[in-house]
């Protein structure tokens, strides 16, 4: 049975050469989606955790420390309130996170990890870069320079587009 993966794959071979936009696309789609899978697999092997846990923690770990309202979570993860709620409630339970009141508005909470959050988060990331440096491993420095300045390149022309049809 074929993947989701070798679908989309076969999709982009279908596309006539004449439609590159929508190739460079797909082709996206499926690096994207290839990384993500694996990235799921590996976190939930490894450590028991999900991706929506290991990226709330990675923005709480950036914060270095300093709280972080569940609204800028939200914002941060471009996902739902509801959705930083509920892998908020869980982390919490588990001792990786602490949501405190805020002291100027008692309806906003200010989220923190833990030290025993932050140890966990410091064995996960390592484990996540060495995951990352392995999948990428055929690509070399040049390589990489050149695709995030294509990638720039791209995120760029979305932004504009965007801001011209608003």
């Amino acid at each position: 049975m074929a993947s989701a993966l070798d679908i989309i794959e076969e999709k982009v071979k279908a596309v006539p050469e004449s439609k590159q936009s929508l190739r460079l696309w797909l082709r996206l789609l499926t690096c994207s989606s290839m990384i993500e899978e694996r990235m799921r697999h590996m976190l939930k092997t490894k450590f028991d955790t999900t991706l929506p846990r290991f990226d709330l923690m990675a923005a709480l770990f950036r914060a270095d420390g300093a709280g972080v309202t569940m609204g800028e979570l939200s914002r941060w993860l471009m996902v739902s309130n509801g959705n930083v709620t509920g892998v908020a409630e869980r982390l919490e339970k588990e001792g990786l996170i602490l949501r405190t009141p805020s002291p100027t508005d008692r309806r906003t909470q200010i989220v923190t990890l833990t030290p025993v959050g932050r140890a966990a988060f410091e064995l996960w990331a390592v484990e996540h870069e060495n995951w990352i440096t392995g999948l990428l491993g055929d690509l070399d420095a040049e390589d990489m320079d050149l695709l995030m300045g294509l990638l720039a390149k791209a995120k760029s022309s979305v932004v504009r587009h965007d801001e011209e049809q608003d």
